[in-house]
């Protein structure tokens, strides 16, 4: 069918369903698709005839592993949903989907309330500034508490949680709620459908009084105008409460606590009904600017201006670009130019997605949503945007920093280059797994969020592209460097039949640092300063005088150290901070030539950096762990183990805050350590901040290791 409809901003709502893992995300997508008629009958997870999670690996592990797009149509109104995964390994899809939001439906769940993926998950509604309405979901189930769960809400993210909703019989059966904004009770059949609305009865009316009185006053201080009306009529009407709620929601001043069961469909058409008449519809919303500062507020008579926020590849299809449209209108057959490549990219279809389900459509306008195929470059977080406009694309998203780092292998080494190629793919779809080979540690390196993260990487390369892998812990890239001076020479000399070889090299190295001074026994004449690609310095001083080498055999000398360099005389890791003074050698008329006196230059570093104090660093990361209070002891004394300097402490609503600087070699598998020490309630961020020397007992470990190394490779 090709007469969807196209929507005006005003009449669509983009919703980014959020929350932890099983609190029924998925599940209620279904319901909502069910309401509003695009689906006759509902799927469920366990029978994996869901309209979202249909990958073959969601629907192998039971959760969402990808952000599903998928709307939905209620009062005539166009609803958007971006289904994300719970867990918060798969954070990227979540910071992509409250980007283009305009509201955020966090599901709870009623058994158990604010969990730790809960967390996770609003941690990424306060870094988006989203708006965000809860649902508290099974409360059909006999566990479930809706009073316990709004209490450890508010106990976590403050009194603006309010209640809109309550039930009336939580528990097996439910089926019944009391709505502070209509004043009605509802009561719901089972597989869904509009409510029967009904009167309060009067063993809820106290209740009902005070909770809606609560309402209004949060709803009221939206806005000065609603303030007034409601000081002057002591409340507000539905239509002003409604208003009230859109504006407090945009603010962040109120987040409404709705109630649903989307197993059995109850709560659902009214969570739809408050979504069309109480969340902020795209033209609301605060606008959005580009790089150069221009603001776009989703209208139509706005330059065409989209902004691809996940990109996805899809069998037969290729690779699918999901946009939001921020100004005029996308229409099929249209050219925008990226400004990231300068580039004219056509937009050749545009399709409107439920799941896999795809339909075409002739033009979309702004605030809503759609994709589009066979763009030539455009990647996630690109724009596209009409000529007139100049050249600046929209502020990018922020993805966080890895977390975890595994080296992979493929076991065949035939499969190498596609290994490569395939985890290039999976970086565009999911910006947050990073891959790069090390040429350092002759290694290919996936940096991802966490275990689970690694996992799925693996899953593809087994199920689908048929690639076995072996995963370990990559290598840590240690630095070697020297702590005092010292001497050396050398004399490379080779005789065979003709010309011979012969170089001679007289040298000295000391430590390089801020202020360092130059021996004076050693006349300088000539410096040159190297940064080394890896960081820190090598400072080359010629100090010949009298000619005892010649002037163009210093470029074979210095190529002669810079191979030290690239793999120190320790281990074999980068060197870096030393300073050399070339003060003497001899050359033969003959058989002196550029390879003689690299050599000679190479043994001579060598052998005076072995005698130099050398000592290996390794890199040090600066940690913030974010632990609930009480799981503070075991986090500390885990950190010690790690040989972490702790440098302080802080509290930040109801987690603490320590700061450590630890070694790369301690916490490279934190995140999973951490998790199970803290039940998942833990999170942690890291950042490499300097290199420092490592204690001898572990530089001796290390030598021992890579003198075995080195044997078995002879």
């Amino acid at each position: 069918m090709n007469n969807m409809k196209v929507y005006e901003t005003k009449d669509i709502r983009n919703i980014a369903l959020i929350g932890g893992a099983k609190s029924g995300k998925t599940t209620l997508a279904e319901s909502m698709l069910f309401e509003g008629k695009l689906i006759n009958r509902k799927g469920t997870v366990e029978d994996h005839n869901t309209m979202s999670d249909y990958r073959q690996i969601e629907i192998e592990k039971e959760h969402s592993v990808h952000s599903t797009f998928l709307h939905t149509v209620y009062n005539n109104t166009k609803i958007n949903i971006i289904d994300t995964p719970g867990f918060s390994d798969y954070v990227g899809d979540t910071i992509a989907a409250l980007n283009v939001a305009d509201t955020a439906l966090f599901m709870i769940n009623g058994q158990s309330g604010v969990e730790a993926t809960t967390e996770t998950a609003w941690k990424q509604t306060v870094a988006a500034k989203s708006p965000v309405v809860f649902s508290v979901n099974q409360l059909d189930h006999h566990g479930a508490s809706f009073d316990d769960t709004v209490t450890s809400l508010k106990d976590y993210f403050g009194d603006k949680v309010t209640i809109v909703q309550y039930p009336v019989n939580a528990g097996e059966g439910f089926d019944t709620v009391i709505d502070l904004i209509l004043m009605k009770q509802l009561k719901f059949k089972d597989g869904g459908g509009e409510p029967e609305i009904s009167e309060i009865p009067d063993s809820e009316k106290d209740k009902a009084d005070e909770l809606h009185l609560l309402l209004v006053e949060n709803a009221a201080e939206g806005d000065e105008s609603l303030m007034e009306k409601y000081f002057e009529n002591d409340t507000l009407t539905i239509e002003e409460m409604r208003k009230g709620v859109e504006l407090c929601l945009i603010s962040r001043s109120i987040f409404p606590v709705m109630c649903s069961s989307a197993k059995h469909g109850i709560g659902a058409s009214r969570i739809l009904d408050f979504i069309t008449r109480s969340c902020p519809p795209p033209n609301d919303m605060p606008e959005r600017k580009t790089t150069k500062g221009k603001s776009y507020t989703c209208s139509t008579t706005e330059p065409t201006a989209l902004f691809v926020f996940k990109t996805s590849i899809e069998q037969h299809l290729g690779e699918v670009s999901y946009f939001k449209v921020y100004g005029g209108e996308v229409k099929e057959g249209m050219d925008l130019i990226n400004p990231r490549t300068g580039n004219k990219e056509r937009i050749s279809q545009l399709f409107i997605l439920n799941g896999k389900n795809r339909e075409k459509v002739n033009k979309v306008g702004a605030g809503d949503i759609a994709v589009t195929i066979k763009l030539k470059d455009v990647n996630t977080n690109d724009s596209l945007m009409d000529l007139k406009n100049g050249d600046a694309g929209f502020e990018t998203m922020a993805f966080p920093n890895p977390l975890f780092t595994v080296a992979i292998k493929a076991e065949n080494s035939s499969d190498d280059e596609k290994i490569g190629a395939v985890l290039n793919e999976m970086h565009k779809t999911d910006p947050t797994i990073e891959i790069k080979f090390s040429r350092e540690l002759k290694q290919m390196l996936i940096k991802s969020q966490g275990e689970f993260h690694v996992n799925t990487v693996k899953w593809y390369l087994n199920n689908i592209h048929k690639i076995n892998i072996d995963v370990f812990a990559p290598k840590i890239p240690y630095r070697e460097t020297i702590t005092k001076s010292a001497y050396a020479d050398y004399r490379h000399k080779k005789q065979s039949g003709g010309s011979g070889q012969f170089g001679e090299v007289h040298l000295m190295i000391q430590p390089y640092f801020e202020g360092y001074k130059d021996p004076t026994d050693i006349p300088v004449r000539k410096t040159a300063e190297h940064d080394m690609p890896w960081g820190g310095k090598l400072i080359f001083n010629n100090c010949i005088v009298g000619g005892a080498i010649d002037a163009r055999f210093m470029p074979a000398i210095l190529k002669g150290l810079m191979e030290r360099m690239n793999e120190g005389p320790l281990t074999g890791s980068y060197a870096r901070d030393i300073v050399v003074y070339i003060y003497d050698g001899k050359m033969h008329p003959v058989d002196s030539n550029e390879i003689s006196f690299k050599l000679a230059g190479r043994h001579a570093f060598s052998t005076a950096f072995k005698t130099a104090g050398p000592k290996i660093m390794e890199p040090i990361y600066d940690l913030i762990v974010w632990v609930p209070e009480d799981m503070m002891g075991s986090v500390m004394t885990d950190l010690q183990g790690r040989r972490a300097l702790i440098m302080g402490m802080d509290s930040e609503g109801k987690n603490q805050v320590i700061k450590a600087k630890v070694p790369l070699a301690e916490i490279q598998r934190y995140s999973t350590s951490l998790s199970s020490i803290t039940s998942g309630r833990g999170t942690f961020s890291m950042s490499f901040d300097a290199y420092q020397q490592v204690p001898g007992d572990i530089q001796d470990k290390l030598l021992k290791e890579y003198e075995e190394s080195q044997k078995e490779e002879d």
